[in-house]
């Protein structure tokens, strides 16, 4: 094949297209199968999706009204004056509580709500409505992800006793998930001396799986004590720190309280459900890059097929913090190798909704900028297929030398000669051209590796050419 043939028949036999949203650059095809493992059906009793998103939006009924005040009040949605990005300023939250018929701690409460669910989102500094207000009314699944991006956020909404040691209530938050799976599979109420035994309990195992040892332990022992030893720490409160945590939870609608017990709600029960169901997808991981930095399991994932290739993200993505795991992903697709880019998107795309605002984030850095665009394009609804229409074509230019980058570095010849065939539009020179202006990195190594991949010779020595050009900066 090439150039000299019809566009129309580059495009039919080519096998990777210019800006395919899924373009990985390996020998693989782009990921095009959706296949996923079947989903499992919740407990007996749990209300339907319908019924558990009108139950959020009822829980959240306050800061979607305060958001939809903000863009209508503060200019967050018509580029006027912009709404703040922290805490709302007093004047904001005496007139919001005067319009909304809130009292002002309603308001301060229901800001905060906003934004750790996806309601209002910081972008360039500040704040305006999320794309969650926009489908809010239609929309059931983004409904539950916002709710359970508040859940996740219990600790931010009930702030902690402030004269209780940060560390101390680290390690109570790091053992609520614990303590939430047996509310769970309790189906019912959980006295409070039961739930503060466990408690007690997980904070020891924490403890012991950072070999903290007491004092008195090496003295006995037989250890030498220090001259001067350091004063104990005042002892944990557990059960004050557990009436918080458990208020936190309350807070965002996750449990009820009653005398001396808990008892999830049913969108609680449903979380955590899920919860448990993301670390049993943990532990199916048959290509074993669990406990793998991102670069690495993406790399392990770049042998596979999509169908396991997206069962290995999964297991990767329930074994960590969302946030943690979108920041890893992110970090892996700056680096120099173009093959993890598109793999990391791809990883991406399985993570969802959690991850819009880091990837929005990202569309602003010029190496990231085409791909997050993508995965923007498709978040949103658009057609995977069409999605290279959100590209200028500069982006898709660029899109296209890095891609050719990554089978440089990891495919075969005739796969980069293909990729050189199914850009070709109209002509090559114009095709160069675009390339030489668009200003990769890598620009010089993919020109001289298509050069040597393509079997038309006259092509081949074009493309030289203007290898040789970009290198000594010439037109």
């Amino acid at each position: 094949m090439t150039s000299r043939k019809p566009d129309e028949q580059l495009a039919r036999d080519s096998r990777l297209r210019l800006v395919y949203p899924r373009s990985a650059g390996t020998v693989r095809k782009a990921v095009a199968d959706r296949r996923t493992r079947t989903t499992p059906r919740p407990p007996a009793g749990t209300p339907a999706t319908a019924d558990l998103a009108n139950r959020a939006r009822a829980s959240l009924a306050d800061a979607v009204r305060l958001a939809r005040w903000a863009e209508l009040n503060l200019g967050a949605g018509d580029g006027g004056r912009p709404a703040p990005t922290g805490a709302l300023p007093a004047d904001d939250v005496e007139r919001a509580a005067a319009e909304l018929r809130l009292t002002p701690g309603q308001i301060r409460v229901g800001w905060d709500r906003a934004r750790l669910s996806g309601l209002v989102e910081v972008h360039g500094g500040h704040a305006r409505p999320g794309w969650r207000l926009r489908a809010w009314d239609r929309d059931d699944a983004a409904v539950l992800r916002g709710w359970v991006a508040l859940f996740d956020a219990w600790s931010l909404v009930h702030p902690a006793p402030a004269d209780i040691a940060p560390a101390a209530v680290a390690e109570v938050v790091e053992a609520m998930p614990q303590l939430l799976s047996l509310l769970q599979l309790s189906a019912g109420p959980v006295t409070v001396p039961d739930l503060l035994d466990l408690l007690g309990q997980r904070v020891d195992e924490l403890r012991d799986e950072r070999c903290e040892v007491p004092y008195e332990a090496t003295a006995h022992a037989g250890a030498p004590a220090p001259a001067d030893p350091a004063p104990a720490a005042p002892p944990v409160p557990l059960a004050r720190l557990l009436r918080w945590a458990l208020g936190g939870l309350a807070a965002v609608d996750a449990v009820t309280l009653g005398p001396a017990r808990a008892t999830l709600t049913p969108l609680g029960s449903w979380a955590v459900w899920v919860k448990l169901e993301q670390i049993c997808v943990a532990a199916q991981s048959p290509a074993g890059n669990i406990e793998q930095s991102a670069a690495a399991m993406l790399h392990g994932c770049a042998r596979l097929t999509p169908g396991p290739a997206r069962a290995e993200y999964q297991a990767w993505l329930a074994a960590r913090p969302v946030g943690h795991a979108v920041s890893e992903l992110l970090h892996a697709a700056r680096g120099e190798d173009a093959l993890l880019r598109g793999l990391a998107f791809e990883a991406l795309r399985v993570v969802g909704a959690p991850a819009e605002p880091e990837v929005r984030a990202a569309s602003r850095e010029a190496t990231l900028r085409p791909y997050a665009l993508l995965w923007l394009a498709v978040h949103d609804g658009v057609d995977p297929d069409e999605a290279q229409d959100v590209l200028t074509a500069e982006e898709q230019t660029w899109l296209w030398v890095d891609t050719a980058a990554a089978i440089a570095d990891h495919g075969e010849a005739d796969l980069l000669a293909r990729h050189l065939d199914s850009a070709v539009r109209t002509t090559v020179p114009r095709l160069l051209d675009e390339v030489r202006a668009v200003g990769h990195p890598r620009t010089v190594q993919v020109l001289v590796a298509l050069a040597a991949a393509h079997p038309d010779p006259a092509l081949a020595k074009a493309v030289r050419r203007a290898a040789f050009q970009v290198h000594t900066g010439g037109a």
